[in-house]
């Protein structure tokens, strides 16, 4: 009961209360959410780059800005008129696309990289992944921000941390979903990352 209530709050915070995402993502991280994303970027291979699930923007941003070419994809209206405010008033050339993740509507092999942060369970849909392995190089990669735990003492940071839970989001990735990414052709490996006193994991795919 507790996990749908959160769940069902957080699918409102994704699109009814979108005005609000930046603020909660703050709080709840303690000010680290965009960093976390960021985390990302090293792992990444070659210049386009298709971003699953885009939300208020700041990800595709802090790509541009660094180089890459990317390409955001997101289902939720809000969200995408918060990116495409954020992306015009930087005078940014981003494209972004309403669509599902598990159908596409792009070429074969369009990327270098795929990336999600923070998805829900929509990224080990064997069609999520059948797409992403689609439309990647064969020497592609997906790169899925997966979770932070937050270190620290006091209430707060287990209070957090236990909302992580409550969501799915204090492990790497639920157990048996690896085999989920083998049957794709996806091979896949965790990799662990430290901003300030917190801990990302990251799921890092190859074909």
């Amino acid at each position: 009961m507790w996990k749908s209530l959160v769940r069902f709050a957080f699918r409102l915070l994704y699109n009814e209360l979108a005005w609000t995402y930046d603020f909660v993502a703050w709080c709840v991280s303690l000010g680290k959410w965009k960093a976390w994303g960021r985390t990302s970027i090293r792992h990444l291979r070659g210049q386009r780059i298709l971003e699953l699930a885009h939300g208020p923007g700041h990800l595709l941003i802090s790509l541009r800005l660094a180089g890459y070419h990317p390409i955001g994809i997101d289902l939720s209206p809000a969200m995408s008129r918060q990116a495409t405010r954020r992306v015009r008033r930087l005078g940014l050339n981003i494209p972004l696309v309403r669509c599902r993740a598990q159908a596409l509507p792009f070429r074969s092999e369009a990327f270098d990289s795929a990336l999600a942060t923070f998805p829900t369970e929509y990224i080990v849909d064997p069609a999520t992944l059948q797409e992403t392995a689609r439309v990647t190089k064969r020497d592609g990669r997906l790169v899925i921000v997966a979770a932070a735990t937050l270190g620290g003492r006091g209430a707060l940071p287990k209070l957090i941390d236990a909302l992580y839970k409550a969501t799915g989001q204090s492990e790497p990735m639920p157990r048996g979903d690896e085999s989920v990414f083998g049957q794709i052709g996806w091979r896949v490996r965790t990799e662990h990352e430290r901003v300030d006193n917190s801990t990302v994991f990251l799921v890092i795919g190859e074909k």
